[in-house]
């Protein structure tokens, strides 16, 4: 038997927010002109984006969170090296991350575990 989890992200604005994760490495699973969106990664992550009802995202306080795990935590890192605060290292957890702050300010860390670096 297979499972997998995709979650499902509310959005202010799906175009921005579309955006942001094609620049991850995501791509769209379809034509990106609705109201709901499905992108994935081609390495087994997905995600699909869905117009936020008004009102229910408000700036500074997104509670939504994700985490991406990717082997290319270094050039993802240059990828958005204007726009983290810091550079990527190993956290006590035993993850090797940096965070990023997605658009509707949620946030995202890409990480991969220290022991398999």
């Amino acid at each position: 038997m297979q499972s997998s989890l995709i979650a499902i992200l509310p959005c202010n604005d799906l175009d921005r927010t579309e955006a942001f994760f094609v620049r991850l490495g995501f791509k769209s699973e379809q034509d990106s002109s609705g109201d709901y969106r499905m992108l994935a990664d081609g390495f087994g992550a997905q995600i699909h984006l869905n117009q936020a009802v008004e009102g229910w995202l408000k700036p500074g306080s997104n509670p939504f969170g994700l985490y991406l795990y990717r082997e290319d935590v270094d050039e993802l890192a240059a990828a958005f090296r204007g726009e983290i605060d810091s550079e990527p290292s190993d956290k006590p957890w035993g993850m090797y991350e940096f965070a990023l702050n997605a658009p509707d300010d949620m946030l995202v860390r890409v990480g991969w575990p220290t022991r398999l670096r």
